[in-house]
């Protein structure tokens, strides 16, 4: 299966204007190129130093794929130098999430069933997202249960789908990471990733192996931002209320970095912290242990 290069991900050229209410209201920077020219010169080829043969697949992920595909960047040298062939399969689409949590199994189906044929002959499904890879990991053999050319398929799939920072440490028995990333950041474990992929000790392992980082747990750092997908959009006034006081743990822990391993969860974090003057940045924890945290912040404006 060939992999295209990531010229073909889209990145807004106007501001990215949420509603007044729900997802907060921020002003996105995906302006990604410094590191795309790096980066697909190893698209669909195994990197210098691969030692497994093992194949990996990226699931890129909608929001990355649409506002900050930095992320997918850091993923791909990640996943590259841990020493794994990995590949961005070009027929791939959204996991089905946001249809499947509305109640539209129709959709939900017919967009697993794309995922599974564009993933299914790889060694491993690698995303940047807790929340997708759950729903591909978890949701996927239930959904498909009940139609038997693609029950077994689904299950295939499932059993090789992992977040990507567990991965790294999990299967790939990575222990330590080389970046030069300075500074003080805190985690805010995302609900997918921390209560159905179990990742919650693999990004802090892999934080404080890094010299120049210090890690200052917040409060509360399991509890829910308040993102939910499409439960920001249906349900503002709680999801404002609960990103309200998610957003002053954040303030409390003292550090100069928030860091999670959901984009939408960030991008949540990141409108809320911005319309209260924050001065915290806000960064995928993938840009940040692939040492791709020089560009403008989430949320941030870029410097011209």
């Amino acid at each position: 299966m060939k992999s295209t290069s990531w010229n073909r991900l889209h990145q807004p050229k106007a501001d990215c204007n949420q509603p007044e209410r729900g997802l907060q209201p921020l002003l996105m920077a995906p302006d990604n190129e410094d590191h795309m020219d790096q980066i697909e010169l190893n698209f669909g080829d195994a990197p210098a130093n691969a030692s497994s043969n093992k194949r990996v697949g990226l699931f890129v992920t909608c929001l990355v794929d649409l506002f900050r595909p930095t992320i997918g960047f850091a993923a791909v040298k990640l996943i590259e130098d841990a020493g794994y062939t990995l590949e961005v399969p070009k027929d791939q689409t959204c996991c089905g999430q946001p249809a499947y949590n509305s109640g539209d199994r129709d959709d939900a189906k017919a967009l697993a069933k794309q995922v599974i044929k564009a993933f299914e002959d790889y060694d491993y499904i690698v995303a940047p997202s807790g929340s997708c890879a759950a729903m591909i990991a978890k949701h996927y053999p239930s959904l498909l249960a009940d139609d038997p050319d693609w029950a077994d398929r689904a299950s295939d799939v499932a059993g090789k789908t992992h977040e990507l920072v567990s991965f790294l440490v999990d299967v790939a028995g990575v222990n330590e990471i080389a970046s030069n990333y300075r500074g003080s950041v805190t985690y805010h474990d995302s609900c997918s990733g921390l209560r159905e992929m179990k990742v919650q000790s693999q990004p802090r392992q892999l934080l404080q192996s890094i010299d120049g980082v210090e890690l200052k747990e917040m409060r509360d750092s399991d509890v829910c931002c308040g993102f939910g997908g499409t439960f920001c959009v249906k349900y503002s006034d709680i999801s404002n209320a609960i990103v309200e006081k998610k957003s002053q743990t954040v303030s409390d822990a003292g550090a100069g970095t928030l860091l999670a391993g959901d984009l939408g969860c960030l991008m949540n974090m990141a409108g809320k912290l911005k319309r209260e003057g924050s001065a915290v940045e806000v960064r995928h924890v993938a840009e940040v242990l692939a040492d791709m945290a020089d560009g403008p912040a989430i949320g941030a404006k870029k410097q011209r």
